[in-house]
């Protein structure tokens, strides 16, 4: 086999398979800042809703009381997951550095492979594979937070839900 062709298709998969996790975490790291501003939103709007409460918390009957606990709950819970979202966008916009990186050391390393080997084509070698694993353990690490906070969305929903249907016998 020609050992100009295989250098190319080599080259060209260290420069894809970053790029396409780049494009991957960019996707992420968007559907995230989406979910960052609603849970912002959310919370904006419960402690709006607690400081008009606390204002009249003089008046409160049992019924508002345990309201007000139940959306003093949820508040924390969209505190928490904000703090979480946070965390994740973190991860993602460090997986895709560290996929750029990798992305611009396999192209350099394959642009310097023509005139030969050495420490410098070692180091970009070395520095290609080193970015791309930081870059997956980053987008795993984000993606693994990603699921824990949806679960805690997922209970804060099923409580109000449980909420709402026990208010619902009562009437």
């Amino acid at each position: 086999m020609d050992p100009q062709a295989a250098n190319f298709f080599a080259a060209f998969s260290l420069i894809v398979a970053p790029a396409i996790l780049t494009n991957a975490s960019s996707v992420l790291a968007m559907s995230t800042s989406n979910r960052l501003a609603r849970a912002v939103d959310r919370a904006r709007d419960l402690a709006r809703q607690l400081e008009t409460a606390a204002a009249s918390a003089g008046e409160m009957d049992v019924e508002a009381r345990r309201e007000f606990d139940r959306r003093l709950q949820e508040l924390t819970a969209t505190e928490q997951r904000t703090t979480m979202l946070l965390r994740v966008l973190q991860s993602f916009y460090f997986a895709l550095g560290g996929f750029a990186w990798s992305t611009l050391s396999a192209l350099l390393g394959a642009v310097m492979s023509r005139f030969g080997s050495g420490v410098l084509l070692l180091t970009l070698e070395f520095g290609a594979v080193a970015a791309g694993t930081i870059g997956v353990a980053a987008l795993v690490r984000g993606s693994i937070i990603l699921v824990r906070e949806t679960s805690i969305a997922v209970r804060v929903i099923s409580e109000r839900a449980a909420s709402v249907r026990a208010r619902a016998r009562l009437q």
